[in-house]
């Protein structure tokens, strides 16, 4: 039988094969290979089309962002660095008059979202609790239809309803406890399920642990699992404050604005952040009050910039070490 080196030339060295006189049928395994190179570049064509596609999209999605940021750091930031912004407040400052401080709706602002926190995030994580470790049956899934209408509710929907019972039915004046409680409406589906997305991702072996050395099933939630989910459930609560530290539609309904230091959330006008971006909106033809409008947007976003911070630092060095 003739062989690939019996049809060499007279003058081949031995053992040399002539890819060009051999059959193709006498060559599998370079075409084998050939067939198998292909699905590989397939793939890796399609993968360098994704990465182009998400980082364009990632692209995109940041020009507005940085377009929005910069041009409230440009036209607000002079206004931070003024000597009373941080001490006084707007008292006696008509919409042309240049100065004024932002202390009082800096003060507002973190007294009403610590008092909406103080209330929505027991309840948001209890809630969630319950749905992942206890909640069955109907219950469950009555309280979890309930957080997710709850989730979809418009702001100005929350504050009028707080409106209708609060001042129309209890006859009860407006004031910044009534705009917390707008916003513990919206606060609470937030908090309820961040958190239960992280209770969900700890693993069912260490509960199963705490289970086969005899620990209350309490205990283990306690010491265990909120343990474990304390860095996620930290995220969803400062995600919550988020939502609800800018919200303007409750404060207009509910907290009408002061220029003067008021510190009683139950009682009268309330100074926040929000509001004194929208005190001199009919002058922001006027240079003065649109530059304390940039200036309060600026203070606003850098208190959420200043809790999120701080929220990374409790999450470190608060979560569970491997």
């Amino acid at each position: 039988m003739s062989t690939a080196t019996d049809r060499r030339a007279p003058g081949d060295a031995p053992g040399v094969v002539d890819d060009a006189a051999t059959p193709p049928g006498d060559r599998p395994g370079r075409d084998a290979l050939a067939e198998m190179r292909s699905p590989h570049r397939a793939r890796a064509a399609k993968d360098v089309l994704a990465r182009v596609v998400m980082w364009s999209a990632f692209a995109l999605a940041m020009v507005p962002l940085v377009w929005i940021l910069g041009t409230v750091v440009a036209k607000g930031a002079h206004m931070l660095t003024t000597s009373t912004w941080w001490t006084g407040n707007q008292r006696n400052v008509n919409s042309d008059d240049f100065g004024g401080g932002a202390r009082h709706a800096i003060e507002g602002t973190l007294t009403m979202v610590g008092f909406t926190a103080l209330i929505a995030v027991p309840i948001g994580i209890l809630t969630a609790v319950y749905l992942v470790e206890y909640g069955r049956g109907r219950l469950a899934k009555a309280i979890s239809f309930t957080v997710d209408i709850l989730s979809g509710v418009p702001s100005i929907v929350a504050a009028l309803f707080i409106y209708a019972v609060w001042v129309t039915t209890f006859g009860i004046g407006r004031s910044g406890f009534a705009a917390s409680l707008a916003l513990v409406l919206l606060m609470i589906p937030v908090v309820v399920r961040s958190t239960e997305e992280m209770l969900k991702l700890v693993p069912n072996e260490l509960r199963e642990a705490a289970y086969a050395l005899g620990v209350p099933k309490w205990v283990t939630v306690v010491k265990v699992v909120l343990r474990t989910a304390f860095s996620g459930i930290v995220t969803g609560v400062l995600l919550g404050i988020a939502r609800v530290m800018g919200e303007t539609a409750p404060l207009l309904i509910l907290a009408p604005y002061t220029k003067n230091f008021q510190r009683d959330l139950f009682n009268g006008n309330f100074p926040t952040l929000p509001m004194m971006i929208n005190q001199d909106r009919g002058d922001f033809a006027l240079s003065t009050a649109a530059e304390r409008m940039w200036g309060a947007a600026l203070t606003l976003i850098l208190l959420v910039l200043l809790l999120n911070l701080i929220g990374r630092v409790i999450a470190h060095y608060g979560s569970v070490k491997k």
